[in-house]
Parts: structure tokens; C-alpha cells; sequence
């Protein structure tokens, strides 16, 4: 028998189980259909930026409980942003107070959150809606208009709305926009993560340490660092909110969300790898000495920021990116987050434009079940607009990408001029990147 609610989420990432949060507490019948077999089945990765407006999708969506978990849960990612030079040179400090301003409202701040935290955030509270072992397959359409979804074993689930959260490999755009395509943009980054413990805090110069930075060499590469500081707080596990007393070990460091650590990434264009290797089939021991050996002589304490980062907690991150398509007719199918606008990490952007997919869905939704408007118009709206700030993230995050590899050496040396002439004129600094991070 097929289970029916107002509004069918295929997807618990972020953005479904944000949007899925927003219309339980509105009192909207919602189903979440994710494909992992248990809560925890696939909690791993790095940090998360929360920009202002992410903060702000969060606080309107989440129940007051759930909001103060996640800002309970938060790490630190310290104050100014940087860019250096491979030497760890200083081009320029973007100081906190020009992206967060003095007031320190955390609904309009930035955080710097575990992926596996913001999940299980997310997912908590969610009993009856929430649904596991669930790998959509296909969806069909009734003579009354409603969605059924099939599911890989053999059960059904029909509803009023279906909201394709499935992230970039999405099933539901590849039945519904199967035009909508992605493309590799021949970038691939390498990330990892470096412990930081009360000793190895002391063997990173400050500036590593501090906050996040842009490392800039002369050409064809870049690196991103970011500290995830937990200090002495609190971390959600599996099972709930608990002590930050866990032993950090090599074997479940990826796993890991109760230690501080500093996340990096590099990043080049697939020449710049070495041509008889196979990036694909390498482990994460050789993942991490082939960055080392690619940034041999960059300054000593990146070296070891790479040398010194657990095999487990390093990946190969191939990027791919949504090509924008044309406006669609909106029927009762819609899409959200990765599923539509899949962009690159480069702007850091993706994860609070998945938030305010699920924002501003959420409010045309419970408009819509209210019979404040039509459940058509609804959507419409929010697929306008919706494509429209989404896909100008889609290439803002392709423009940063290529900029951050670019081959062209002239233009990273003006790049950096640049950047220094605007730390020596703080006026002009302030104008230039007051809104850094926030869109």
C-alpha cells in the first residue's frame, strides 16, 4: 500500500531535510525518501561554510530547539580571511568584521559546521518522517494529478508535491529535465584534514591557524584552508548531543566530528597532474604525496599541513557543473539544491543556496496548502526565482574555479598586486569585500 502525504522529498541532504523541517513545523504532511540504509550509513566529509544567509534560511526553517543545537554544534573558523602567496606571504586580510560585521547575532553571522553535524542537526526530530533504505527508481503520474514514486524494493509513496533533493546525480531532474545536463569542468581537487590538537596547533604558524586563507602561487593552481575549531565545546554524535572527548584515530578521521581539525583543498586542471597517473585509482596515502610533491617548494608548514593529514581524511574531489537550462513549464515536480544548480566548491556557496531553495520553497508551499495561493503559482514562483539566483551561482562558481587554476601567469601576478593595494587602502578594501562570502 502506498503511503501519501501533501509533499514527497526524494533526498536527505541538506536542503531536503531543511525544507522537510520548515513544513512539519508548519503542520504540512511531508515524507522524506533518502536511499542510505541507516541515519549514519553515510556521514563523512569536511566543513561547511554557513554564510549569513544560510544562518538565516536555518533560523526561519529549524524549530527554536533545533536552531540552538546547530549553533551549539558550530566550530570556529577564526576571524580574518586571507590570501597568501605558496611562501605564505600576506596579499591581503580580509578582517571578520567586514563579512559579520560587529553584532554578533548568530542568525546573521557565518559558521563553520561538520557536514556530519549539519546532517544530523537536520535529520534530528524527524521520527515518522524521515525514511531510510529508500532508492528512488521512477515516478509516475495519476489521473488525479499525484506523484507516485517507486522505490528500488518495491514499495510505493504518492503525494500531492514532488521535490527532487537527490542531489547532482539526481534521478528525479534525470526523468523530469533529462536535458539538464552536467559537465566535468577539468578541475580536480584534493582535499584533507590536519588534527589539531595542543600539539599540533604549535608546528602551524598562526595565519593557518587564525582563519581561512587562499593560497595563491605564481600560476596554474591554488589552495583553500580553513580551521574547524571545536575548542572545548559540544559535538553531535549519532546518537545525540554530546561531550567533545573523543580520540581522534587514523582510521576514522573522515568519520569524525567531535576534533578540531584544518580542512585543505588543492586544486589544478588535469594537465597539471601527472600524465601516466590514474587519479582515480589512488588511495588517499598516494593522494597526499602527490600533492606533497606538487608543492614541494611552497613554505614549509603547507608542506606539512599536507604530510601530517591522516591517509584516511584525503580524497580525490573530480568537479563537475550544472549547465544552466531554459524555464521550464512547472508542473507539481520541482528541484532543489544540487539537483538543479550542481556548482562547483568555489565560492563555498552551495550549501546555503540549497538552504534558500529550501526557504523560499517552504514559504510558497504552506502558502499553497493555507489556500493562500495556487499551488501552480506557488511553484512557478519559486522556480523562477529560483533559477535565477541559482544558476548565476552556477557561473559565479565556474568563473572563481577557472580564476583559481588559471595558467595565466601575468594575470595571478596582477591579481596580487591587486590584492596588496587594497590592503594598503582600507577604504577601497572595505567597498571591495564587505559582502565577501555572503552570496
Amino acid at each position: 500500500m502506498s503511503q501519501h502525504s501533501q509533499v514527497a522529498i526524494i533526498g536527505g541532504g541538506t536542503g531536503g531535510l531543511c525544507l522537510a523541517q520548515a513544513l512539519r513545523r508548519a503542520g504540512v504532511s511531508v515524507a522524506v525518501y533518502e536511499r542510505s540504509r541507516t541515519r549514519s550509513e553515510r556521514l563523512q566529509g569536511y566543513r561547511v561554510h554557513i554564510n549569513p544567509q544560510g544562518s538565516q534560511a536555518l533560523h526561519e526553517c529549524l524549530p527554536a530547539e533545533r536552531w540552538q543545537a546547530f549553533v551549539d554544534t558550530c566550530g570556529t573558523s577564526g576571524g580574518a580571511f586571507g590570501f597568501v602567496t605558496e611562501q605564505l606571504d600576506e596579499l591581503m586580510l580580509i578582517e571578520d568584521e567586514l563579512t559579520s560585521g560587529v553584532e554578533r547575532d548568530p542568525t546573521r553571522a557565518h559558521h563553520s559546521v561538520s557536514r556530519i553535524t549539519l546532517h544530523q542537526v537536520l535529520s534530528a526530530g524527524l521520527d515518522g518522517v524521515l525514511h531510510h533504505d529508500k532508492e528512488f527508481r521512477h515516478y509516475s503520474r495519476g489521473p488525479d494529478g499525484t506523484v507516485t514514486c517507486q522505490f528500488a524494493d518495491g514499495t510505493t509513496a504518492t503525494a500531492d508535491v514532488l521535490v527532487g533533493a537527490d542531489g547532482a546525480a539526481s534521478r528525479v531532474r534525470a526523468q523530469y529535465l533529462p536535458h539538464a545536463e552536467r559537465v566535468d569542468t577539468g578541475i580536480k581537487t584534493i582535499a584533507g584534514k590536519f588534527p589539531l590538537t595542543e600539539r599540533t596547533r604549535k608546528l602551524l604558524p598562526a595565519r593557518i591557524v587564525d582563519g581561512p586563507n587562499t593560497v595563491l602561487p605564481p600560476r596554474g593552481c591554488g589552495m583553500f584552508i580553513a580551521p574547524h575549531d571545536l575548542g572545548d565545546g559540544i559535538a553531535v554524535t549519532a546518537d545525540g548531543i554530546g561531550g567533545n572527548d573523543a580520540t581522534l584515530t587514523h582510521d576514522t578521521v573522515l568519520f569524525d566530528n567531535t576534533t578540531s581539525y584544518v580542512m585543505w583543498v588543492y586544486a589544478a586542471a588535469d594537465h597539471h597532474y601527472p600524465a601516466d597517473v590514474a587519479l582515480s585509482d589512488l588511495d588517499g596515502r598516494q593522494l597526499r604525496d602527490l600533492v606533497g610533491r606538487m608543492i614541494a617548494d611552497w613554505h614549509p608548514a603547507l608542506r606539512r599541513l599536507v604530510a601530517d593529514s591522516p591517509a584516511q581524511s584525503v580524497s580525490l574531489l573530480p568537479i563537475r557543473t550544472s549547465v544552466p537550462v531554459a524555464r521550464w513549464e512547472s508542473t507539481n515536480i520541482t528541484l532543489l539544491g544540487d539537483a538543479i544548480h550542481s556548482m562547483t566548491p568555489f565560492r563555498g556557496i552551495g550549501a546555503n543556496t540549497a538552504l534558500r531553495d529550501a526557504t523560499l520553497l517552504a514559504r510558497n508551499l504552506i502558502a499553497a496548502f493555507r489556500g493562500e495561493r495556487g499551488l501552480l503559482d506557488a511553484i512557478s514562483d519559486y522556480e523562477i526565482q529560483m533559477t535565477g539566483y541559482g544558476f548565476a551561482a552556477v557561473r559565479d562558481s565556474l568563473r572563481t574555479a577557472k580564476q583559481f587554476i588559471s595558467d595565466n601567469r601575468t594575470g595571478r601576478r596582477m591579481f596580487r598586486i591587486v590584492l596588496r593595494f587594497f590592503s594598503a587602502v582600507p577604504p577601497l578594501k572595505r567597498r571591495a569585500f564587505s559582502d565577501q562570502g555572503n552570496k
